[in-house]
């Protein structure tokens, strides 16, 4: 599932939460009687609210991705959706990361947002370049390796 799919799919079960559960979840606290003392009331508004938010915040998320214009993402260079080995100087070991929108983002697992210290110092470079990156841990110097674009990924799938 890609991200806009998981993005969908939140947005899906956010809204049937704020259409559905909640207003059933308002008229049953309220039948409790006075609104001001009423626990479960409160709660469900604040819920309510906060629902709504993260609904807007969601939907700006997807406006945002449907303005990605995937042919304008170079073919040389790192970008969203590029794979690079890359060699940590400082630690002598290799290291393979993905860029990512910041909603994918799993360092654990080499998924780094392009908004991330990391993903901002590899975004625009090629093969064989180096980058020092500020992080909240100092200064980290790579050397990336071996670069794959989303065009090369998505040609190799399309070839499988």
């Amino acid at each position: 599932m890609n991200v806009k799919e998981r993005l969908e799919a939140e947005v899906k079960k956010l809204e049937q939460e704020l259409k559905v559960d909640l207003p059933r979840e308002l008229q049953r606290a309220a039948a409790h009687g006075d609104l001001r003392e009423n626990g479960e009331y409160q709660a469900a508004r604040e819920r309510q609210s906060y629902v709504q938010a993260q609904l807007g915040a969601l939907h700006q998320r997807l406006a945002a991705l449907s303005l990605i214009n995937f042919e304008l993402l170079p073919r040389d260079r790192a970008a969203y959706g590029s794979v690079l080995d890359v060699l940590d100087i400082d630690k002598d070991i290799e290291v393979t990361y993905r860029l990512v929108m910041p909603e994918e983002a799993d360092v654990a697992n080499g998924l780094i947002s392009t908004v991330s210290p990391l993903g901002k110092g590899f975004m625009g470079k090629q093969a064989g370049d180096e980058v020092d990156v500020q992080t909240p841990q100092g200064v980290r110097h790579f050397e990336i390796l071996k670069l794959k674009t989303i065009h090369d990924i998505n040609e190799e799938l399309a070839s499988a």
